[in-house]
């Protein structure tokens, strides 16, 4: 391929993470952090959250947009050149997040936790009802990768697990929907809702009083997905009259929230600020190395981005 340089355009403290790494197992690539591109004509791979506007002008060369993250909703793809693979970050670092945050999540409302916090506040000592984990149905909205890791730790706790996403997908030990016609069945059965789906204009505002009313009355929701999922109203309206218990966001539209915003002291509303995964620096830096190599060799590379599907 000759001399190139891969640039880096996302937080500077783990560039330079990334940097140690392609310094000891890629000493050919020229590594560089914006803004110092060097010569643009050079520039063959971008690694960025938000790619510059433009992209193409700027970089006539560019062969391989890579997102710095599990996400690509944040990209302007009508801005980006057609034929531009675009590429989204599968990292051990996220998968492991995601699993710890949601599990632990499903585990606490699962027992009670947000109502014994309330009791707590209240200095009431009531004890409650103990449900098996095999009485309470646990359904993942989103069966790609993330999804699919969820389930695979909620699974051997004693869940009953269903999945829901828009393409036939088949997991252990769990009972998989799949397209518009099977989701009310898939919302009846559920008891606590995880919203792992991807931001496309089919999943933006998906969480809202429709898709709230067909689940059991009382239901708890986690939503790591992405903010703008959420009908905020809507979820207000349920968490009022009782049709869902308690909610767990790691998301929100806008992040973070305005100071006056109602889910910072809801009392039914647990509230963390988009920490549920994050990408690990340096493993991210390998996982990309691996991917630049399968495109050197011609071999299609992890995570690419299907543009008519937006993910």
């Amino acid at each position: 391929m000759g001399a190139f340089t891969f640039l880096y355009k996302s937080d500077p403290v783990r560039g330079r993470q990334w940097a140690e790494v392609f310094g000891r197992r890629r000493p050919d690539i020229d590594f560089r952090i914006w803004p110092d591109i060097g010569d643009a004509a050079q520039v063959r791979f971008l690694a960025a959250w938000e790619p510059p506007h433009d992209l193409a002008a700027r970089f006539p060369n560019l062969q391989v947009l890579f997102s710095s993250g599990a996400g690509v909703d944040q990209f302007d793809f009508a801005a980006l050149p057609a034929a531009l693979p675009v590429v989204r970050m599968i990292e051990p670092g996220i998968v492991r997040g995601m699993v710890e945050y949601v599990t632990h999540a499903v585990l606490g409302l699962h027992r009670d936790m947000p109502q014994y916090r309330r009791q707590q506040q209240e200095g009431r000592w009531r004890p409650l009802p103990v449900r098996p984990a095999g009485e309470r149905r646990v359904g993942v909205l989103g069966l790609g990768s993330l999804g699919q890791a969820v389930l695979e730790a909620l699974v051997p706790l004693g869940f009953d697990c269903a999945g829901w996403s828009r393409s036939r997908h088949a997991v252990d030990g769990v009972q998989c929907h799949a397209g518009a016609d099977e989701l009310p069945a898939f919302l009846a059965r559920t008891d606590i809702l995880v919203c792992l789906l991807p931001l496309t204009d089919a999943t933006r505002g998906i969480l809202d009083a429709a898709l709230f009313s067909m689940l059991p009355r009382g239901a708890g929701l986690v939503h790591v997905g992405r903010g703008p999922q959420l009908v905020e109203v809507d979820l207000l309206a349920a968490l009022a009259d009782g049709q869902i218990g308690d909610a767990v966001l790691d998301v929100t539209d806008p992040e973070p929230l305005p100071p006056a915003h109602a889910f910072w002291r809801h009392p039914r509303v647990q509230l963390t600020p988009h920490i549920a995964s994050m990408t690990q620096p340096s493993s991210a830096a390998h996982v990309v190395l691996d991917n630049l190599a399968r495109f050197e060799a011609g071999e299609p590379m992890l995570g690419r981005v299907d543009r008519t599907r937006g993910y």
